[in-house]
């Protein structure tokens, strides 16, 4: 079966970037993805603009989304002030995150790592949408170093009412490790950055343990605000033709997502991270 990819450029890609976007272009943004087929794309955060200004507008975005059939617009939230705007806004699947470590949490979100893990039950008790849970940094952190697989274990097996997602903020992970711990917290889905490299290997690390959603931003764009030189997303499109050509389907228009990253060149006005959209396709 193929995986499902989510796209998160229109969040954890944007919210790097210096430039914030207007609402109508960051709309179009979510639009394009969708209509180069990706069945999930994550539009926005529901964060205080003081913190993120990338994130401010939230609300408008979503005005702008044109729905497609056949894709799921998620948005993310850190605590239950984030979900009440996200509740109002009307998406299709709450995303709420919080770190693996007390450090992370204090940096990203203000809380300790006890306080982080109450707000995300709160926040899936109160849900009547789908959820997904994001371990942040599970397996390094910039401000504590090696993550203990068995907390990471520990905080997934809290969650079993959402998906969970493994996410490597800072590019650190290598395939092995990702392997070892997808398969150990059977989480359902993987979140790589490709800091040092080793993202797209880490990819596919995670879906031969069983993983079915795989997060990438097209383009390449990303990292972490909270996160020192956490950079760079796995680009969607670099994925995607690295699953097709090792024989997944994944069903995105690969063509279109090249021109959207070309597109994005052009809006954000520079060169981006990702390298297909720069080399091309090959039969």
């Amino acid at each position: 079966m193929a995986p499902t990819l989510c796209d998160v450029g229109p969040r954890d890609g944007l919210q790097n970037e210096a430039e914030t976007l207007e609402p109508t272009v960051h709309a179009g943004l979510v639009n394009r993805l969708a209509a180069a087929g990706l069945p999930r794309v994550e539009a926005v955060s529901f964060v205080r603009a003081d913190r993120v200004p990338q994130m401010a507008g939230a609300e408008e975005v979503v005005a702008g989304i044109e729905r497609r059939d056949g894709t799921e617009y998620s948005g993310l939230v850190l605590n239950e002030e984030g979900y009440a705007r996200f509740a109002t806004a009307g998406l299709d699947r709450v995303n709420a995150t919080l770190g693996a470590t007390e450090e992370f949490n204090r940096r990203n979100a203000n809380a300790s790592l006890a306080e982080a893990v109450d707000r995300v039950e709160r926040i899936l008790a109160a849900a009547e949408e789908p959820a997904t849970v994001t371990i942040s940094v599970a397996f390094g952190c910039p401000f504590e170093g090696r993550v203990d697989p068995a907390r990471v274990s520990e905080l997934a097996a809290r969650f079993d009412t959402a998906e969970v997602v493994l996410a490597d903020t800072i590019g650190v992970a290598a395939p092995s490790q990702v392997h070892d711990l997808v398969g150990r917290t059977q989480a359902v889905g993987f979140h790589g950055h490709n800091t040092r490299n080793t993202g797209y290997a880490n990819a596919l690390a995670a879906l031969e343990v069983g993983a079915s959603l795989l997060d990438a931003s097209v383009g390449g764009l990303g990292g972490c605000p909270y996160a020192p030189r956490a950079s760079g997303n796995i680009a969607t499109e670099d994925l995607v033709y690295l699953l097709e050509h090792e024989g997944i389907e994944t069903g995105v228009d690969l063509d279109e997502l090249i021109r959207i990253s070309q597109w994005l060149e052009g809006v954000l006005g520079r060169r981006l991270e990702g390298q297909l959209y720069r080399a091309g396709g090959f039969p």
